[in-house]
């Protein structure tokens, strides 16, 4: 586990009965980790310098490099970066006794250590133990953890956001989530950014508890803080508002999972369908709504949701469903619709691509292969020649590319060829030098449908930006979930991709384009006060996806 060592400002003074020693005041010295750490004595370094004798030169370059290698040596076989590896070693396995036999070793043995020993001692004090079969943590052990923590203090060790988290961690395993958000202001408010995970077990903690307003105040915190609540919080918070009856709030989070999260996990369709099947929710419900109004609000949410709160009265019908290849639901016949992205979105999408992608690849090489475009595109479609010439094969096939070309040029509108994107070595070697092959690539190079990125480039990026600027379909069963992808983020891309991604999926006459759907995958909230809730699927087209669809008694008193 990564334990992050951010500077920060002085620990603030310290109340009474609280976690940190009880002084009147601890003016924190704060210690840089080079100054954490007891290095080796320095060593002068040898300049060099050029003389007029060659030999005296090489000479002194031996000495430099001689004791560079000492220095290095010496800093690895320090007692401070030894107990860091053997640390991290009892980290891997979870091995708390042993961590605490080095911690107590190095105590006696007058180590100093450093925010990141301590950082992994609080972790391992966190993780929870099995004890008889139930989870829990003995309470040794969270005392030892709270206990490491205030040596942190007596030992002016800059704390940081792991340090917080662990111990908000020790909080809420001994069932003080009040403790745990104190920890979350105190780090606020010693200019310590909280992150997610920092919230967390202050958060299911009140949730737990069915303590509905600290919950609340928890999550405003994050809003306050710019820390995005994702599916397990939101869940949790839908839950807490199910149980005490809160059903504004229950609406509310429905409508932030299908703004985060679109697709839910079986958990969190649990935790909706017992709601739904609720005494509360039966009560609750605009039982004469005012027709305009709500398709006002469809109109500006840009459909799919109105946002006006729950509609109609009397006990809610939940069952698990599909939806045919037009976007009918096999349950209650009712369609979803497609929701629209806005140009603009779109626009500003692929302007922080070409950035993203200017930045990790050869600044050059993006910027020509964005000239050519302007000068060849836009395109109908965009395919990653890579993984459609893979597709189902064990060895690279152009034939099979072909096929995917024509077939989508069949379906253009304007029947012009997509772009077919290419690593340069596909295009200059190995099965690219048969004859057929050569002869395909240049008819496609011809007719300004073929880029092959430079050597040394990742040509996902070049495929990516080349269906978003062309605002077209983008041929690839590449999920696009590595490090690469996420930096996108999570709110835009998976609408784009949902829009325009077209997978491929093998038949008995070779290849078949699966073509995105006609609606979109996300929860529905119908006019008429209905709800579709899609959940999570593996990638498997094939499988149907399956959803929860929540449906009253429509109230024909509606008024127009």
């Amino acid at each position: 586990m990564a334990f992050l060592s951010p500077k920060t400002p002085p620990i603030l003074s310290v109340s009474p009965n609280s976690l940190f020693p009880s002084t009147k005041c601890i003016d924190y010295i704060s210690c840089n980790a080079k100054n954490q750490v007891r290095k080796s004595p320095s060593v002068a370094r040898t300049p060099r310098f050029s003389t007029s004798s060659g030999g005296q030169s090489l000479l002194q370059n031996e000495r430099y490099s001689v004791t560079r290698r000492i220095k290095k040596q010496a800093l690895r076989d320090s007692p401070e970066i030894m107990l860091r590896v053997n640390l991290d070693q009892c980290s891997k396995n979870g091995d708390l006794d042993e961590a605490l036999r080095l911690y107590h070793e190095a105590k006696l043995n007058n180590i100093q250590l450093n925010v990141y020993h301590y950082n992994v001692l609080l972790y391992l004090c966190s993780l929870r133990s099995d004890n008889d079969g139930e989870e829990g943590l003995n309470p040794e052990t969270l005392e030892k953890g709270f206990e490491i923590f205030k040596e942190m203090i007596i030992d002016r060790v800059e704390l940081n956001e792991a340090t917080f988290t662990n111990v908000s961690r020790l909080a809420a395993a001994k069932e003080d989530p009040e403790l745990a958000f104190n920890l979350i202001k105190k780090m606020k408010d010693q200019g310590i950014g909280p992150k997610l995970r920092s919230y967390g077990p202050a958060l299911f903690g009140f949730c737990k508890k069915g303590m509905a307003d600290e919950a609340y105040e928890v999550d405003s915190h994050m809003v306050d803080n710019q820390v995005s609540a994702e599916e397990s919080e939101l869940s949790a918070l839908l839950k807490v508002s199910s149980d005490v009856k809160r059903e504004e709030k229950v609406y509310e989070m429905m409508h932030r999972l299908r703004a985060t999260t679109r697709q839910v996990s079986e958990e969190t369709a649990a935790v909706v369908e017992d709601w739904f099947l609720s005494e509360r929710a039966a009560e609750v419900g605009l039982e004469n709504w005012d027709t305009g109004k709500i398709k006002k609000g469809v109109l500006k949410g840009g459909g799919g949701w109105h946002g006006q709160g729950w509609l109609g009265g009397g006990d809610w019908r939940v069952v698990g469903t599909t939806m045919d290849e037009a976007g009918v639901c096999q349950s209650c016949g009712e369609k979803l619709v497609c929701i629209d992205i806005d140009p603009k979105e779109t626009e500003n999408f692929a302007k922080s691509l070409s950035e993203l992608a200017s930045k990790k690849e050869a600044t050059t090489g993006f910027f020509q292969f964005q000239e050519w475009l302007q000068r060849h595109g836009p395109f109908d479609a965009v395919v990653d020649g890579a993984n459609v010439g893979l597709a189902n094969q064990h060895t690279f096939s152009f034939s099979q590319i072909k096929g995917v070309v024509n077939r989508l040029r069949e379906l253009s509108p304007s029947k012009k060829l997509p772009l077919v994107v290419l690593h340069q070595n596909r295009v200059n070697g190995g099965p690219a030098q048969y004859p057929n092959n050569k002869k395909l690539l240049e008819s496609w190079k011809k007719a300004g449908a073929l880029y092959a990125t430079p050597v040394g480039s990742n040509d996902d990026w070049y495929w990516l930006y080349a269906a978003v600027s062309s605002k077209c379909l983008l041929v690839t069963n590449d999920e696009m979930r590595d490090h690469l992808f996420n930096l996108l983020g999570n709110s835009f891309f998976p609408r784009w991709k949902e829009k325009h991604q077209v997978r491929l999926k093998p038949s008995s006459d070779g290849i078949r384009l699966h073509m995105p759907p006609p609606y979109s995958i996300v929860i529905q909230e119908s006019e008429q006060g209905s709800w579709h809730i899609p959940t999570v699927t593996e990638d498997d087209l094939e499988t149907p996806r399956q959803w929860l669809c929540a449906t009253r008694a429509r109230n024909s008193m509606s008024t127009p």
